[in-house]
């Protein structure tokens, strides 16, 4: 059964991932995204729907309105917040500017619902990255976010920067890592790494300053992510610490 074949509705599209569960599936995505006790994921529930499936599906919901996207984002089922969180980003991409401040809005009155690395990822650098870069909401919020105990709140800080990264602006990137060096996650070390690698891209003389300046200070998984892309032979200077 297609997705047409259910009604434009929070229900309707509830009803059209569960028709593309896979019990199988749903194994497999409890144990990649950690769900289990004490586990970065714990008690995230899933139905066993593929990104791709679940993509397909949410374009054909892309007009849905916030009170039914609202009804799926504080939903339980990762899968439905996911194909809100995909909606949502599809609304944006299409919005003018006085829409997106509303879009924006939503987004942040449900940021408790954005708890997977893969929903943060998803959403947070075209829909905070660039409201920020258009002046639709303060850049002091990376700070605020950064600052928070909740450990998705403060990957949505760096992984938003990605938008100015794109722009080749750097500095609310460098300023959040710093933030975040001590940082006792895993996820967060990934992710300030992956950070610093995409900013490498953009201007690698400015990150290898800031890795040499701060190499003490730096998780190993964040440097590893940072200069994955640098030629061998400097990338075992940053390794063993011998660029000096």
């Amino acid at each position: 059964m297609t997705p047409y074949a259910f009604p434009m509705t929070a229900t309707g599209l509830q009803r059209a991932l569960a028709a593309q569960a896979s019990a199988q599936k749903q194994q497999d995505l409890q144990r990649y995204f950690k769900t289990g006790p004490g586990q970065y994921g714990e008690g995230d529930c899933f139905i066993g729907v593929t990104v791709p499936q679940i993509r397909k599906i949410a374009v054909q919901y892309c007009a849905l309105p916030f009170p039914e996207l609202k009804k799926l984002i504080r939903s339980p089922i990762h899968e439905e917040r996911s194909a809100a969180l995909f909606i949502l980003e599809c609304q944006n991409k299409k919005a003018t500017a006085g829409e997106r401040g509303p879009i924006l809005s939503f987004y942040l009155e449900h940021l408790q619902y954005v708890n997977n690395w893969d929903l943060v990822d998803l959403t947070c650098r075209d829909l905070l990255g660039r409201a920020i870069a258009d002046g639709l909401q303060d850049s002091s919020i990376l700070d605020q976010l950064a600052a928070s105990d909740n450990l998705w709140e403060r990957r949505i800080a760096i992984v938003s920067t990605w938008y100015f990264i794109r722009q080749g602006q750097l500095d609310h990137t460098l300023r959040i890592a710093r933030t975040l060096l001590s940082d006792p996650e895993d996820l967060m070390h990934k992710a300030v790494g992956w950070m610093l690698r995409e900013a490498w891209k953009k201007d690698p003389a400015t990150i290898e300053q800031f890795l040499q300046t701060h190499y003490h200070h730096l998780p190993r998984t964040s440097l590893r992510y940072a200069i994955e892309r640098m030629a061998e032979p400097t990338r075992q200077q940053y390794l063993k610490g011998t660029f000096w």
